[in-house]
C-alpha cells in the first residue's frame, strides 16, 4: 500500500479541527435528526454482529449512541473517543441506561488500550473518516485486527467520495466560496478541508470510493463483505420514516441496491464488515 509522509504539524491541525468541530456540534442530536443513517445502520450492524453477549469495543464511539443501543440487546459493550466532550457524554447516558456501558474512556483508535485477542466485535464507524493519511486508517485497522478474537468482526463507516458534491447540489453551498473549491479537492483527492469552520461544511476528513474501502479493509487482513450502502443514492424524506408501512417501503427500497456498485458511491455513508479468519 502506498503511504504519504505527513508532518507533526499537519497532524496537529487536523486534530485540532475535529476537536474544534465536535465542540461546537452535537453528535447525537445529528442522528437523532437523520433517521436513515440511524435505523440503517443498526440493522447492518445485526445483520453482520455476532449474538450476545458478545464483547464489543466500539473505537470512536461519539456520545455513545450505538454503543448504549447494543449494551441494551445484552452485548458487553466498552466504548474508545478521542473527544473527552463525547466520553462525558457516554458516561452521563450510561449511569441512567438501565444496561450501561463496562467502560468508557478518551482514546485513539491508532494505539488502543485493549489487550491482543481480547474482544469479539471492533467498530470503526468514525475513525476511518476523520483519519485523512492511509497510514493512519491501515493502523486503525490493524489495531483492529490485533484486538480480535479469531472469527471476530469489525464493522467500519466511510463517508462517500461525492458526499459533499450531493450537499452542495441540494443545499446550495456551490453557490457560497469556497465551497465549489473544496469540492473541487474532495473529488480529486478524497481529502476534505474546511479551513474556515463554516457551519454546515463538516470537518476535516477522508472521502472513500467504494473500492478503495474494500481495498484498506483487505490489506489489514480482513476477510471483507461489503461495502454497503447506508442510505442509498438519494436523500430519503423523515416524513417517510414513520415507523409503519411507508418506513417499511422506503427501507426496502434502500436494501434492494444496498450492494448494486452502480449506486454504491452515491450513497453518502458506507458501511464494510471485516472477519478475522486467519
Amino acid at each position: 500500500m502506498l503511504v504519504s509522509i505527513v508532518s507533526e504539524e499537519e497532524h496537529t491541525t487536523a486534530d485540532d479541527a475535529l476537536a474544534g468541530y465536535y465542540e461546537r456540534s452535537d453528535e447525537r442530536g445529528r442522528l437523532e435528526t437523520d433517521p436513515v443513517e440511524f435505523l440503517r445502520t443498526r440493522e447492518l450492524l445485526a445483520a453482520w454482529l455476532p449474538s450476545a453477549p458478545a464483547e464489543v469495543l466500539d473505537v470512536g464511539g461519539g456520545a455513545g449512541v450505538y454503543a448504549l443501543w447494543l449494551a441494551g440487546l445484552g452485548y458487553t459493550v466498552d466504548m474508545v473517543d478521542a473527544i473527552p466532550k463525547h466520553i462525558a457524554q457516554a458516561l452521563d447516558a450510561s449511569r441512567r441506561a438501565a444496561s450501561p456501558l463496562r467502560t468508557a474512556q478518551v482514546g485513539d483508535a491508532r494505539a488502543l488500550a485493549a489487550a491482543d485477542a481480547s474482544v469479539d466485535v471492533v467498530l470503526l464507524l468514525g475513525p476511518l473518516y476523520h483519519l485523512t493519511e492511509s497510514v493512519d486508517r491501515l493502523r486503525a485497522l490493524e489495531e483492529a485486527w490485533r484486538v480480535l478474537r479469531h472469527g471476530g468482526v469489525v464493522v467500519a463507516a466511510a463517508i462517500g467520495r461525492w458526499a459533499s458534491t450531493a450537499d452542495g447540489l441540494m443545499l446550495g453551498y456551490l453557490g457560497e466560496e469556497p465551497f465549489p473549491a473544496i469540492v473541487a479537492a474532495d473529488v480529486a483527492t478524497g481529502v476534505h478541508r474546511n479551513p474556515d469552520a463554516h457551519p454546515g461544511w463538516f470537518t476535516t476528513a477522508y472521502f472513500h470510493t467504494p473500492d478503495e474501502l474494500a481495498a484498506e479493509m483487505a490489506a489489514a487482513g480482513f476477510e471483507v463483505d461489503g461495502p454497503m450502502a447506508v442510505e442509498g443514492p438519494w436523500p430519503v424524506h423523515a416524513n417517510l420514516l414513520d415507523g409503519a408501512a411507508k418506513q417499511e417501503t422506503a427501507l426496502a427500497a434502500i436494501r434492494r441496491l444496498e450492494r448494486d456498485p452502480s449506486v454504491l458511491g452515491g450513497s453518502p455513508h458506507l458501511l464494510v464488515a471485516g472477519s478475522k479468519r486467519s
